[in-house]
């Protein structure tokens, strides 16, 4: 049995506080209002030091779907680097990008992502990769019954934009990536940040959903089984997406520093696990209680 632990959107602030001559004249300005309103009072650090170390002591491997940090500030990178690397020594750890780590567009062209998270996206398939500025996507990992393949759904946008876009060249790469036969013999566990399936109102979707999820559910159309993996809603869903084969399960993490009444907000770290024989056993919540000392198992229902 193969355990995967999945954490999303931790929005890791920055322990020096905002800085304010950073962000008069860009798209941080915004970002700091929505904190100030909403992110500071319902994102609590202790219970997503809690949510880690929860996923790490069940887990064969933990994966996060983007949003590490709040602001794409240096300090904020340096914050999450050291969480993580916490995980890490405990247990393998995959990562891709959030709209919210690309805040700008000089840090994703300065690479800042892949800058302080690159040891978290080894490739055992890198001649499959494309050199993106958020990093060689797609990235696979190899592990036991899971091909982990981490896409990068992150682009800059301009304030109050946040949609995501995986892009031609990357689902091209994909597609070939499925078919290697290391792959193929194995369940793909596809992650990235933005919902591949999205049933708001199109101007919402627009706005703040993956611009190519058409084009993306028509690349895994083939798949007979696999997991997809995003965050960006701060909810736990799960769905189910017919294939011309079988059937995909599509799950969503919510905030990891979450406090919330509603389980399928609230922190905590989704389980999946994958039997020897590439059959997905288990998908569940584990949410953690108000004290951050203890989870409770919680069926993530489908819709």
């Amino acid at each position: 049995m193969f355990r995967i632990a999945h954490v999303s959107d931790l929005h890791v602030l920055s322990p020096l506080g905002f800085e304010w001559r950073k962000a008069i004249f860009n798209k941080r300005i915004t970002g700091y209002a929505n904190l100030l309103l909403k992110r500071k009072r319902v994102f609590r650090r202790d219970l997503l030091v809690a949510a880690l170390e929860a996923a790490a002591a069940a887990a064969d491997h933990v994966v996060v779907t983007g949003d590490i940090t709040n602001l794409s500030l240096e300090s904020e990178y340096e914050e999450a680097r050291t969480l993580l690397d916490e995980v890490a020594r405990r247990v393998e750890v995959t990562v891709v990008p959030g709209n919210h780590d690309v805040y700008l567009r000089t840090i994703h062209h300065e690479r800042r992502f892949p800058h302080h998270f690159g040891t978290f996206l080894k490739s055992d398939l890198p001649e499959l990769a494309l050199e993106l500025a958020s990093g060689a996507f797609p990235c696979m990992k190899l592990r036991g019954p899971a091909a982990i393949i981490a896409l990068s759904s992150a682009v800059p946008r301009p304030p109050f934009v946040a949609a995501g876009l995986v892009g031609d060249p990357q689902l091209a790469a994909l597609g070939k990536a499925l078919r290697h036969p290391e792959v193929a013999r194995r369940t793909p566990v596809v992650l990235l940040h933005h919902p591949p399936v999205d049933d708001r109102p199109t101007r919402k979707q627009k706005r703040d959903g993956l611009v190519d999820g058409a084009e993306l559910r028509e690349t895994l159309g083939a798949l007979a089984r696999g997991l997809v993996l995003f965050g960006h809603l701060h909810m736990r869903t799960h769905r189910t997406l017919p294939t011309s084969t079988g059937a995909l399960d599509i799950v969503s993490s919510s905030g990891g520093a979450l406090d919330h009444d509603d389980p399928m907000i609230r922190s905590g770290f989704n389980m999946y696990e994958i039997d020897d024989d590439g059959r997905i056993a288990t998908i569940e919540a584990h949410v953690l209680d108000e004290t951050g000392k203890r989870t409770r198992r919680v069926e993530i229902g489908k819709s």
